[in-house]
């Protein structure tokens, strides 16, 4: 039996192309002992695959030419060797970009999603979840009355880490790029939603937060961030889950903009940069809480879904463009 997959082609200088990716007829292999084989349901595409596409030491080994892409997949078991899965389970776990996997059954996790639709345990109820609820909880820490800005705020991460501090009574600003996504973050809970896009942002940020910022998400990096930095309370805190607006830069280009240092140490500002893996112990309380919240309707999510395998790369790079509100995914089979 065989199947499309989605190998890296080249590796962009700069921005990524349909050209980037490349389709490829494989082999569906069948599972020996202890293996399972899955049937993709949900694929995930995310900022940080661009980075892996470079050719550069980072936090996690990168694409190879020649080789699948992989990422988050939820599937569906379809063939089992494995006493621990039966066909018909749901299941979550890194996979190659492809139709079917067949993979040990320890490599992949069985979902409980507390009646949640499957696809949140690549949202809400996965990474993006995880990352904004250890960066606000465990790095920001939000207290009632304080500020909190997010940057990226109408995205996966940043709309659940908005929520997230908005549960413990802060107020809430978000940084979003269309009008679009101003009056979605404003329909969950943010208190107020800045288009950059429109609005000077330095200006802007000082009419929505008079009284300076206490905690900064930040998503995006770049020329928005730098607007940040002179508004930054004492004892303020700074998680740092990315910075979008880099990520594209050609081969030699520099990302140059303000000297964060004598903000930082006027301020005594704690900035962290974290993965979501640095808090592997807490992932079974994280889990619990966001599906608790999810239930009690206390956090909302939204997800951009694109239909069909061949979609895969427009989605991804409609990540780069703003084009997604929420979770971007691609739906690949029923």
């Amino acid at each position: 039996m065989k199947q499309r997959q989605i190998q890296l082609r080249k590796r962009p200088d700069g921005w990524p192309s349909e050209d980037t990716f490349s389709y490829e007829e494989v082999d569906v292999q069948e599972p020996s002992t202890d293996e399972v084989t899955l049937k993709t349901r949900y694929l995930s595409v995310d900022p940080y695959m661009r980075g892996r596409m470079n050719d550069t030491k980072s936090y996690v080994e990168p694409f190879q030419i020649g080789k699948p892409l992989n990422g988050g997949i939820v599937a569906e078991v379809t063939k089992t060797k494995s006493e621990k899965l039966k066909v018909g389970d749901i299941v979550s776990g890194a996979l190659n970009w492809q139709e079917y996997n067949t993979v040990s059954a320890e490599t992949v996790r069985k979902l409980d999603l507390h009646g949640a639709p499957m696809s949140t345990a690549l949202g809400v109820l996965g990474m993006p979840g995880l990352t904004a609820y250890f960066g606000m909880y465990h790095i920001g820490e939000p207290k009632e009355g304080e500020t909190v800005v997010v940057s990226g705020a109408a995205g996966a991460v940043g709309s659940v880490a908005g929520q997230l501090a908005k549960r413990k009574g802060a107020y809430v600003v978000g940084i979003v790029g269309s009008k679009e996504k101003a009056d979605y973050i404003r329909s969950i809970g943010f208190d107020e939603a800045i288009n950059y896009k429109e609005k000077h942002v330095a200006e802007a940020l000082e009419r929505a937060c008079p009284n300076g910022i206490d905690i900064y998400f930040e998503n995006v990096g770049g020329d928005i961030s730098d607007q940040v930095w002179p508004l930054l309370n004492p004892f303020a805190r700074v998680p740092v889950c990315g910075a979008i607006s880099s990520y594209n830069l050609e081969q030699g280009e520099e990302d140059i903009g303000r000297r964060v240092q004598g903000y930082l140490v006027k301020a005594r500002v704690k900035m962290q940069g974290f993965l979501v893996g640095d808090f592997q112990t807490h992932y079974k309380e994280a889990y619990a809480d966001l599906a608790r919240f999810l239930q009690n309707e206390e956090i909302q999510f939204e997800e951009t879904i694109h239909e069909g395998l061949d979609k895969v790369p427009e989605a991804f790079l409609g990540l780069f463009k703003g084009k997604n509100i929420g979770k971007q995914l691609v739906k690949v089979g029923e």
